[in-house]
């Protein structure tokens, strides 16, 4: 465990503030790479401890303390404990058990006393707002909705639900979502009526936030980022595990992300980050609006700024990146024509470009990719992709027979094929081209969702929702 939770379970037991019967179940529930912030929550959580003021001058202590190393004994092995702390390595578990365990620790639907809110004073109600945010992210929902006019509901596996019968008025869902801005924040979402942010509670505790004002008042989605990164095997890639490694084994040219709102793109871009810098030596450069998921610094040293704080649009930091000796840059999205001509030129400059975009497939990729450009434009720029395209990986999240969500996918590897397709126009022809292109790493989404509804992975409504195919739809139906 991190020194300064070995340090904050001494101090606590030391000073008689919880038992080591409290910390022994906080640990199990979190597990031994827990922060000193989450232990500490937990245990107010779980009604633990009643002094809250002396947990928090404790746990001051305790980081101080913890920078200097761990304390003389392991609190945990005291033996005047009649529970001590033996937990056994337990075997590796696979992809499947770990989203089966997932869902079995998934903890109750948040709860808030809505109705409340006009007898709170503001910072009862940030203390409110930071726990509901909390344990929406215990519960494994995806976001959060606190909109004027309307039940305060949250999304999990695609689905909205409701966690109040109070409809919020417009002063509620104003001082609400306000709650946690600084006087700065607060001044230019009024004056502005949007305002984007990423909202840190923690090293580990962060989120993405939409603000904005809509007919009936102020409105705020809340999207939950994970803590931890994942592996591209645990968000389903395990098939197709090593073409995207090859993919980005290059170290120039054009990676694209694309998928629909909502279809985990973010966090397979922030997985193939991960990826780079624990296996590369190099300098990274991410442009985000906003900074959802921290990347430390491993093996790469990596640089990452969000559009607003820290650079005036996509294109001003993708021009100056060229300038800050990168070898990859990372695009949050290419939402239009100057991004997207920089991300080319960049990537024909001798860097690795990964951007992502919101498309279904890869041909509807290319064309959105290409259509951007003025006809005059048009031969040079599809010359340009087509030397300089890597691949292209559609991403989408279908509801799974078990409740959950499994994850769909469409690659397209650049090839001779490809490129000659691409700058002749031919976009009709990719999918032919990539039927026959599987010993190189393709695959159509028809097949991929044919293949989860054989395994059983998927129904078969969301299987015919989800593919065009004639021949297959017939096999389903």
């Amino acid at each position: 465990m991190n020194n300064d939770v070995l340090w904050l379970v001494r101090l606590g037991l030391d000073q008689g503030l919880f038992k080591l019967e409290h910390c022994v179940a906080v640990r199990t529930a979190l597990g031994d790479r827990v922060e000193i912030g989450d232990f500490a929550q937990q245990l107010i959580d779980d009604a633990h401890v009643d002094d809250i003021g002396a947990l928090e001058k404790i746990a001051g202590l305790a980081m101080s303390k913890g920078q200097k190393g761990p304390p003389a004994g392991d609190p945990f092995e005291d033996t005047g404990s009649s529970v001590p702390f033996v937990r056994p390595p337990p075997p590796a578990p696979s992809f499947e058990q770990k989203k089966a365990a997932a869902a079995a620790s998934a903890g109750p639907v948040p709860e808030f006393e809505f109705d409340t809110i006009g007898m709170l004073d503001d910072a009862a109600l940030a203390a409110g707002l930071r726990g509901l945010l909390r344990a929406t992210g215990r519960h494994l929902a995806s976001d959060l909705h606190l909109s004027t006019g309307t039940r305060p509901f949250i999304r999990k596996n695609r689905q909205l639900v409701f966690i109040s019968d109070y409809k919020l008025t417009a002063d509620d869902a104003l001082r609400l979502n306000t709650a946690l801005l600084t006087e700065v924040q607060k001044k230019t979402f009024l004056k502005t009526k949007d305002y984007d942010y990423a909202l840190a509670l923690n090293a580990t505790d962060r989120y993405r936030v939409n603000l904005m004002f809509h007919k009936n008042g102020a409105a705020g989605a809340y999207r939950m980022v994970p803590e931890k990164v994942r592996s591209l095997e645990d968000l389903g890639y395990s098939a197709h595990i090593d073409t995207l490694k090859k993919l980005l084994s290059y170290h120039n040219g054009l990676i694209l992300i694309t998928g629909p709102v909502g279809s985990g793109k973010t966090t397979t871009l922030a997985s193939m980050v991960s990826y780079l810098n624990e296996t590369r030596t190099d300098h990274i450069i991410t442009v985000e609006d906003p900074i959802e998921v921290v990347q430390p610094a491993k093996g790469c040293n990596v640089t990452q700024r969000e559009v607003g704080p820290h650079t005036k649009s996509f294109f001003t930091a993708l021009k100056g990146a060229l300038r800050e000796d990168p070898d990859v840059i990372v695009i949050g999205e290419l939402r239009d024509l100057e991004t997207i001509e920089m991300a080319i030129t960049a990537s024909e400059t001798g860097h690795l470009v990964i951007g992502t975009m919101h498309t279904s497939d890869a041909a509807t990729t290319l064309n959105r990719l290409l259509d951007v450009f003025p006809p005059a434009q048009q031969t040079q720029i599809r010359s340009s992709v087509a030397e300089s395209l890597r691949g292209v990986v559609c991403q989408r999240l279908l509801p799974s027979t078990d409740g959950g969500l499994t994850l769909a996918c469409e690659i397209l590897i650049s090839n001779t094929a490809i490129q000659n397709l691409i700058r002749e126009g031919k976009s009709q022809g990719l999918r032919n081209t990539m039927e026959t292109g599987v010993r190189e790493g393709m695959c159509l989404m028809d097949n991929v969702v044919y293949a989860l509804w054989q395994e059983k992975k998927v129904s078969t409504e969301t299987a015919l929702a989800n593919i065009t195919n004639r021949v297959l739809r017939a096999k389903i139906s």
